[in-house]
């Protein structure tokens, strides 16, 4: 019989649970390279995702952290040359999203429309 009381957690491990370092992905963090984009681009940016996770959860009908991986890639979609790419895209990606998705489609559309890409491309 030890003092160690059950149920204590060492020290350090409180919250590190959801929302840490959990973004793997193609993110390169170029600090030095923030500074060229526009605070308004990355703005406008940030809330084409929380309007994206928004209107996830309501056509997966879940919350938002049983929204299936997606890789709605804006940088991507702008890459594309026309909306109808673009469009057939997206759809691809919800694929197995059972409610209608084409007012989400045309709505993220709008949306990114005359957006500027936030990848600067690094080919020499």
């Amino acid at each position: 019989m030890h003092g160690l009381h059950k149920g204590q957690s060492p020290p350090g491990a409180a919250g590190e649970g959801p929302g840490g370092a959990d973004d793997e992905g193609p993110v390169r963090r170029q600090g030095k390279v923030t500074v060229k984009y526009d605070r308004k681009e990355l703005r406008k940016r940030l809330n084409l995702e929380e309007w994206i996770l928004e209107q996830l959860t309501r056509l997966y009908d879940c919350q938002e952290e049983e929204i299936p991986e997606l890789e709605i890639d804006v940088d991507e979609l702008l890459d594309m040359e026309s909306d109808d790419t673009r469009a057939a895209r997206v759809k691809e990606l919800l694929v197995d999203c059972y409610k209608p998705t084409e007012a989400f489609i045309s709505g993220l559309l709008d949306k990114i429309r005359g957006m500027q890409k936030l990848s600067t491309p690094q080919k020499k």
